[in-house]
Protein backbone atom coordinates (compact mmCIF):
# COMPACT_ATOMS: atom_id res chain seq x y z
CA UNK A 1 0.00 0.00 0.00
CA UNK A 2 1.38 3.34 -1.18
CA UNK A 3 2.48 5.69 1.81
CA UNK A 4 1.50 9.52 1.78
CA UNK A 5 2.77 12.42 2.65
CA UNK A 6 2.03 15.48 4.03
CA UNK A 7 3.80 18.65 3.27
CA UNK A 8 3.54 22.08 4.05
CA UNK A 9 4.98 24.75 1.93
CA UNK A 10 4.93 22.98 -0.67
CA UNK A 11 4.10 25.23 -3.88
CA UNK A 12 8.75 26.53 -4.13
CA UNK A 13 11.74 26.00 -2.75
CA UNK A 14 12.51 23.20 -0.27
CA UNK A 15 8.67 22.13 -0.29
CA UNK A 16 8.50 21.67 -3.23
CA UNK A 17 11.77 19.91 -4.33
CA UNK A 18 10.70 17.42 -1.61
CA UNK A 19 7.46 16.65 -2.88
CA UNK A 20 8.88 15.99 -6.08
CA UNK A 21 11.37 13.38 -4.23
CA UNK A 22 8.21 11.88 -2.58
CA UNK A 23 6.23 11.28 -5.98
CA UNK A 24 9.41 9.78 -7.03
CA UNK A 25 9.34 7.25 -4.63
CA UNK A 26 5.49 6.33 -5.49
CA UNK A 27 3.69 7.78 -2.38
CA UNK A 28 0.75 10.16 -3.26
CA UNK A 29 0.98 13.99 -1.60
CA UNK A 30 -1.19 16.28 0.30
CA UNK A 31 0.63 19.70 -0.56
CA UNK A 32 -0.49 22.53 1.65
CA UNK A 33 0.49 26.32 0.45
CA UNK A 34 -1.09 29.61 -0.03
CA UNK A 35 -0.86 29.86 -3.54
CA UNK A 36 -3.62 27.81 -5.39
CA UNK A 37 -2.20 28.39 -9.25
CA UNK A 38 1.31 27.09 -7.94
CA UNK A 39 -0.27 24.23 -5.92
CA UNK A 40 -2.20 23.21 -9.16
CA UNK A 41 0.07 23.58 -11.68
CA UNK A 42 2.76 20.77 -9.31
CA UNK A 43 -0.11 18.48 -8.94
CA UNK A 44 -0.95 18.27 -12.00
CA UNK A 45 2.77 17.46 -13.31
CA UNK A 46 3.11 15.23 -10.52
CA UNK A 47 0.02 12.87 -11.06
CA UNK A 48 0.96 13.04 -14.76
CA UNK A 49 4.68 12.15 -14.69
CA UNK A 50 4.03 9.54 -11.38
CA UNK A 51 0.75 8.48 -11.39
CA UNK A 52 0.07 9.00 -7.59
CA UNK A 53 -2.92 10.65 -5.85
CA UNK A 54 -1.82 14.69 -4.97
CA UNK A 55 -4.58 16.37 -2.81
CA UNK A 56 -4.10 20.09 -2.74
CA UNK A 57 -5.43 22.21 0.61
CA UNK A 58 -4.73 26.15 -0.33
CA UNK A 59 -4.56 27.45 3.15
CA UNK A 60 -2.15 30.54 5.05
CA UNK A 61 -1.00 28.62 7.95
CA UNK A 62 -0.07 31.97 9.68
CA UNK A 63 -3.19 32.42 10.73
CA UNK A 64 -4.79 30.83 13.79
CA UNK A 65 -7.40 27.91 13.68
CA UNK A 66 -5.09 26.89 10.01
CA UNK A 67 -3.42 23.77 11.35
CA UNK A 68 -6.87 21.91 12.61
CA UNK A 69 -8.75 23.10 9.40
CA UNK A 70 -6.03 21.23 7.70
CA UNK A 71 -6.49 18.27 9.46
CA UNK A 72 -10.39 18.42 9.45
CA UNK A 73 -9.75 18.67 6.05
CA UNK A 74 -7.76 15.53 5.55
CA UNK A 75 -10.03 13.91 8.20
CA UNK A 76 -13.46 13.96 5.83
CA UNK A 77 -11.51 12.73 2.71
CA UNK A 78 -10.54 10.17 4.26
CA UNK A 79 -6.63 10.49 3.93
CA UNK A 80 -4.01 8.93 6.20
CA UNK A 81 -0.58 10.93 7.09
CA UNK A 82 2.50 8.80 6.88
CA UNK A 83 4.91 11.15 6.80
CA UNK A 84 4.22 14.50 8.13
CA UNK A 85 7.02 17.81 6.59
CA UNK A 86 5.99 20.79 8.21
CA UNK A 87 8.61 23.09 6.27
CA UNK A 88 6.65 26.24 5.94
CA UNK A 89 7.60 28.82 7.50
CA UNK A 90 9.05 32.75 7.11
CA UNK A 91 11.82 35.02 8.21
CA UNK A 92 11.99 38.89 8.60
CA UNK A 93 15.81 40.97 8.78
CA UNK A 94 15.54 44.51 10.74
CA UNK A 95 16.25 45.42 14.49
CA UNK A 96 13.41 44.02 16.65
CA UNK A 97 12.18 47.99 17.81
CA UNK A 98 11.36 48.89 13.99
CA UNK A 99 9.81 45.60 13.21
CA UNK A 100 6.49 45.27 12.00
CA UNK A 101 4.99 43.62 14.47
CA UNK A 102 2.28 41.96 12.46
CA UNK A 103 5.00 40.18 10.49
CA UNK A 104 6.54 39.13 13.71
CA UNK A 105 3.43 37.31 14.89
CA UNK A 106 2.75 35.68 11.97
CA UNK A 107 6.41 34.32 11.67
CA UNK A 108 6.12 33.15 15.91
CA UNK A 109 2.28 31.25 14.88
CA UNK A 110 3.59 29.93 11.56
CA UNK A 111 7.29 29.12 12.62
CA UNK A 112 6.13 27.41 16.31
CA UNK A 113 2.43 27.02 16.52
CA UNK A 114 1.46 25.57 13.65
CA UNK A 115 4.34 22.90 13.88
CA UNK A 116 3.82 22.21 17.10
CA UNK A 117 -0.12 21.79 16.16
CA UNK A 118 -0.06 19.68 12.73
CA UNK A 119 2.85 17.34 15.14
CA UNK A 120 -0.18 17.03 18.08
CA UNK A 121 -2.93 16.52 15.64
CA UNK A 122 -1.08 14.04 13.34
CA UNK A 123 1.10 12.46 16.24
CA UNK A 124 -2.10 10.07 18.14
CA UNK A 125 -2.77 8.30 14.53
CA UNK A 126 0.86 7.15 13.23
CA UNK A 127 1.17 6.03 17.41
CA UNK A 128 -2.01 3.92 16.47
CA UNK A 129 -0.63 2.66 13.47
CA UNK A 130 2.80 2.16 14.79
CA UNK A 131 4.34 3.68 11.87
CA UNK A 132 5.07 7.73 11.19
CA UNK A 133 7.59 9.60 10.13
CA UNK A 134 7.78 13.64 11.11
CA UNK A 135 9.90 15.88 9.66
CA UNK A 136 10.31 19.66 10.92
CA UNK A 137 12.30 21.74 9.03
CA UNK A 138 14.65 23.72 11.92
CA UNK A 139 18.02 25.76 10.18
CA UNK A 140 21.38 26.11 11.55
CA UNK A 141 19.78 29.62 13.22
CA UNK A 142 18.48 27.12 16.11
CA UNK A 143 21.63 26.98 17.17
CA UNK A 144 22.81 30.50 17.97
CA UNK A 145 20.79 33.68 19.07
CA UNK A 146 20.64 35.91 15.78
CA UNK A 147 21.19 39.92 16.35
CA UNK A 148 18.05 41.66 13.80
CA UNK A 149 16.37 38.24 13.20
CA UNK A 150 15.93 37.69 16.69
CA UNK A 151 11.94 36.21 16.41
CA UNK A 152 13.15 33.68 13.46
CA UNK A 153 16.68 32.60 15.13
CA UNK A 154 14.25 32.00 18.98
CA UNK A 155 11.79 30.39 16.22
CA UNK A 156 13.66 27.82 15.28
CA UNK A 157 15.86 26.90 18.48
CA UNK A 158 11.95 25.98 19.60
CA UNK A 159 11.52 23.53 16.80
CA UNK A 160 14.92 22.03 17.25
CA UNK A 161 14.04 21.48 20.72
CA UNK A 162 10.61 20.85 20.86
CA UNK A 163 11.67 17.96 18.08
CA UNK A 164 14.30 15.91 20.07
CA UNK A 165 11.74 16.38 23.31
CA UNK A 166 8.95 14.65 21.37
CA UNK A 167 11.08 12.50 19.50
CA UNK A 168 12.24 10.82 23.00
CA UNK A 169 8.67 10.57 23.82
CA UNK A 170 7.72 8.61 20.98
CA UNK A 171 10.98 6.44 20.46
CA UNK A 172 9.71 2.71 21.23
CA UNK A 173 6.31 3.70 19.51
CA UNK A 174 7.53 3.40 15.81
CA UNK A 175 7.63 7.05 14.95
CA UNK A 176 10.71 9.11 14.61
CA UNK A 177 10.58 13.09 14.05
CA UNK A 178 13.46 14.55 12.88
CA UNK A 179 14.84 18.31 12.92
CA UNK A 180 16.74 18.98 10.04
CA UNK A 181 19.13 22.13 10.29
CA UNK A 182 19.66 23.84 6.99
CA UNK A 183 21.88 26.79 6.49
CA UNK A 184 21.06 29.24 3.81
CA UNK A 185 19.61 27.87 0.36
CA UNK A 186 18.58 29.12 -3.10
CA UNK A 187 15.26 29.54 -2.64
CA UNK A 188 12.59 31.98 -1.93
CA UNK A 189 13.25 32.69 1.74
CA UNK A 190 15.36 35.30 1.26
CA UNK A 191 13.32 37.46 -0.64
CA UNK A 192 10.35 36.86 1.68
CA UNK A 193 12.65 37.91 4.42
CA UNK A 194 14.21 40.88 2.61
CA UNK A 195 11.64 42.02 0.72
CA UNK A 196 11.28 41.55 -3.25
CA UNK A 197 14.79 42.77 -5.26
CA UNK A 198 16.64 42.44 -2.30
CA UNK A 199 19.27 39.36 -2.61
CA UNK A 200 21.91 37.65 -0.15
CA UNK A 201 25.28 38.01 -1.88
CA UNK A 202 26.85 34.33 -0.75
CA UNK A 203 28.61 32.10 -2.71
CA UNK A 204 28.37 28.22 -3.84
CA UNK A 205 24.92 27.60 -1.57
CA UNK A 206 23.63 24.47 -1.82
CA UNK A 207 20.16 24.37 -4.06
CA UNK A 208 16.91 23.63 -2.95
CA UNK A 209 16.73 20.08 -3.83
CA UNK A 210 20.27 19.18 -2.86
CA UNK A 211 18.99 20.31 0.96
CA UNK A 212 15.46 18.52 0.13
CA UNK A 213 16.95 15.15 -1.00
CA UNK A 214 19.20 15.68 2.38
CA UNK A 215 16.06 15.97 4.34
CA UNK A 216 14.58 12.78 2.77
CA UNK A 217 17.49 10.42 3.36
CA UNK A 218 17.46 12.00 7.18
CA UNK A 219 13.98 10.76 7.53
CA UNK A 220 15.17 7.18 6.74
CA UNK A 221 18.30 6.88 8.85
Amino acid sequence: MSKSALITGSSNGIGYELANIHAENGHDLILVARNKCKLDVLSGALQKHYGIKVCTIEKDLSLAGSAGEVYDEIEVRGLTVDYLINNAGIGDIGFFTDSDWEKQERMIYLNITTVAHLTRLFLPGMIGRGYGKILNVASTASFQPGPTMSVYFASKAFVLSFSEAVNYEVRKKGVTITALCPGSTESGFHATALGEGMHVKERNLPSAREIAEYLDSSMHC
